[in-house]
């Protein structure tokens, strides 16, 4: 049935209703559209808005220092020593330079004027916006030996007569002043903002997070060298650094990107950081405002500098930073095409040239095998790019490609050629890691083939030490790791072989922290954990590919069989991390004691496992205030020590054993500790071991 459609109501429906936004309205009725929400992001969007309009006068060469200050009563303030925003009157408009930066949108020096060669800012809303959002803004300007003051009430200009943003507001009715209070010094310029979010706008649970302001500082302090970012935060928060006090911080990095990316890199050495450095040009047609006020197409001539600082590292991990003109490009774009372009080029040239020296063979060497290990900080700047979307994480300018990439192709080859020793010694180890890289890969996709194409009828390549288990069903099968032959005996009258495999290795694995790839792999008890896990390792790593569904690391409870345990995780985090992300790496939790108590009349005799000392004392307390008779307890220096119903029950049998999941809730923080427990870098290891001696448990130390 056809409903026919009413003819008032389309007669209705006429100019009249149609409603026009002036000004900053349209920001308070759609905040969403300009700072994406109104939770803590879009609090700490507004935020960076401000700081990055100071840190572009600092990538211009416009001072050196920008000072964040949280204060208690909600508000921020943002300091800087650039030139200042202009105070005389713009002549289209009739208004001082400071009104017309935080009242109008769309205005500012970004637009191609000459003012900024390279900035963050590309559409002038940024400090209309946070003035629009905000319950009270103060901006002072030092410019010509004076102080300028202006104050804004949700973007309407006037006077505040007192503190705060509840304070008595008169707006201006017949014109705004942009009023004289103060003489500054002689040369110096910048200006000060201070504001009070509004909370008609954001939620009360928004907060500035004190975390995200520290890391993006320091990263913006290793971006623009000698630039000085003091972050300082008075609000006296619980669980945040400044709860007892004000907490300041100041980032300066002089190293530039270098720093940044030797501060990024976890693993050892394999290369000193390469900084390569370089320009080029290119025209684009552009619309450009002329005199007239009139936008007409002009074809322009850019200028591209690109400056990548990258090293590798004996890990197979990438860490991959993009920036244009300070903006960060988690998603790449045109300059991250452009640089793995001319890697991937750059390294298969040098290889073939090699080819017989380093074994190459008739294989390619693909881009993962190049990223393998690399720490790499890639920044562009050039004036105006353009990006693909409004969030600015990928750049899209497309002319940026091909000068990023015969840039990263020149100066790579220069230090891969270069004779000098150093150089020339970093280089030769760069190439076999990469080479090796690519043989493990094509080893592992091998592997990966042949365990595909087997059935159940097809004799089986897996070491002849294990002791697997029938069952294939992942969701049952356990395999257990353990220490030595005399824990296999035991386990293998223990376990229930229907879905529990027992795997032993021979004492203190490799500890592949320290070690390349080449030589965890020749290890024998590492290859044979990674045959036996059937997963892979590194790269190629694939999680589907697994045999069980738990692996369990059954090690003795002393100081050796920590130091086992722990090898066997490093193993695991570095070549199988996806096993232990996905909760699937078990330690088990043998007893230390077992305590039998004597048969009493109608009480029967019991046993009780402890698992530490203090336990025990517990324990045996317990019995005796009730009067039990206990014989004397038996302590566990190890495994082999009990006997398989023993093992069975405390360990094995998953109705009555304790397991403890071996999880990454942070995996940056446990590759640090890693590395410092296990790496080769000695002196912060001593350090920690110092510095911790006192808390040590004596009673743990099986002496």
């Amino acid at each position: 049935m056809v409903v026919p459609r009413s003819t008032s109501s389309a007669t209705d429906y006429n100019a009249r209703h149609l409603q026009v936004l002036e000004g900053l309205e349209a920001v308070r009725k759609r905040p969403g559209m300009y700072i994406g929400s109104t939770d803590s992001r879009g609090l700490m969007h507004c935020l960076w808005e401000i700081i990055d309009n100071s840190v572009d006068e600092a990538l211009g060469g416009h001072g050196d220092r920008i000072d964040v200050t949280l204060f208690a009563d909600g508000s921020v303030q943002v300091s800087d020593r650039g030139r200042g925003i202009p105070v005389d009157i713009e002549p289209r408009t009739g208004l001082s330079g400071v009104e017309v930066v935080f009242t109008k949108l769309h205005a500012g020096g970004k637009f191609g004027g000459g003012s900024y060669a390279a900035s963050g800012g590309l559409h002038g809303v940024g400090a209309s916006v946070v003035n629009a959002l905000s319950a009270r803004l103060d901006v002072e300007v030092d410019r010509g030996g004076k102080t300028y003051a202006m104050s804004f009430r949700r973007g309407e200009p006037g006077t505040f007569a007192g503190d705060g943003p509840d304070a008595p507001f008169t707006p201006f009715e017949t014109g705004s002043e942009l009023a004289v209070v103060g003489k500054a010094k002689r040369g110096v310029t910048g200006c000060r903002i201070r504001y009070w979010a509004d909370t008609q706008i954001f939620l009360k649970t928004a907060r500035f997070d004190y975390d995200g302001l520290v890391d993006r500082a320091r990263q913006t302090s290793f971006l623009i060298p000698g630039l000085s970012l003091a972050i300082r935060d008075e609000r006296g928060l619980p669980d945040t650094p400044g709860a007892d006090g004000p907490h300041e911080e100041i980032f300066l990095h002089d190293g530039g990107i270098s720093e940044f990316t030797e501060f990024l890199a976890a693993d050892p050495a394999v290369t000193d950081v390469w900084r390569l450095q370089g320009e080029g040009t290119f025209t684009e047609t552009v619309p450009v405002l002329d005199d007239k006020g009139h936008m007409t197409p002009t074809e322009v001539e850019r200028n591209c500098a690109v400056d990548v600082a990258l090293r590798w590292g004996t890990g197979y991990d990438t860490k991959l930073k993009s920036f244009v003109n300070i903006i960060a490009t988690p998603k790449g774009g045109t300059h991250v095409a452009g640089f793995e372009q001319s890697l991937l080029k750059v390294f298969r040239k040098q290889l073939e040239v090699n080819s017989r020296r380093l074994k190459v063979g008739g294989d390619k060497v693909d881009k993962d095998d190049i990223l393998a290990g690399l720490t790499a900080v890639v920044t562009v700047r050039l004036a105006e790019p353009q990006f693909e979307g409004q969030t600015k994480e990928v750049l899209g300018t497309s002319a940026v490609r091909a000068i990023v990439s015969k840039v990263v192709e020149q100066e790579l080859t220069a230090n891969l050629t270069s004779t000098k020793r150093d150089l020339k010694t970093q280089s030769t180890q760069l190439l076999e890691k990469v080479v090796a890289e690519m043989k493990t890969r094509i080893s592992a996709r091998l592997h990966k083939e042949t365990q595909r194409r087997k059935t159940a009828l097809e004799s089986s390549s897996l070491p002849p030490k294990l002791k697997d288990c029938r069952s294939s069903d992942n969701s049952r099968t356990e395999l257990f790791i353990v220490e030595g032959d005399s824990a296999l005996g035991t386990g293998m009258a223990a376990r229930n072989s229907e879905y529990q495999a027992l795997l032993p290795i021979r004492g203190k694995i490799l500890n592949v922290q320290k070690a390349s790839v080449g030589d965890m792999l020749k290890n024998a008890e590492c290859a044979s954990i990674i045959q036996v896990v059937g997963g892979g390792s590194g790269r190629s790593f694939d999680l589907d590919m697994v045999r069980y569904g738990k692996i369990i690391l059954m090690t003795d409870a002393d100081v050796d069989g920590a130091h086992i345990r722990t090898l066997l995780l490093t193993l695991f985090f570095r070549y199988m991390r996806p096993l232990v992300e996905s909760g699937r790496v078990y330690a088990a939790v043998p007893p230390l004691h077992r305590i039998e108590t004597v048969a009493q009349g109608r009480a029967k005799g019991e046993v009780i496992y402890t698992y530490s000392e203090a336990q025990m004392r517990k324990t045996m307390a317990d019995l005796n205030k009730r009067g039990r008779n206990v014989k004397q307890p038996q302590r566990y220096k190890g495994l082999g020590e009990m006997d398989a119903d023993q093992l069975a029950e405390t360990t094995m049998e998953p109705r009555h054993r304790t397991l403890r999941r071996v999880t990454l809730a942070d995996a940056e923080a446990a590759e640090r500790m890693f590395d410092l427990l296990m790496g080769s870098d000695v002196a912060p290891r001593k350090d920690f071991i110092v510095d911790n001696a006192a808390g040590l448990d004596l009673e743990r130390i099986d002496a």
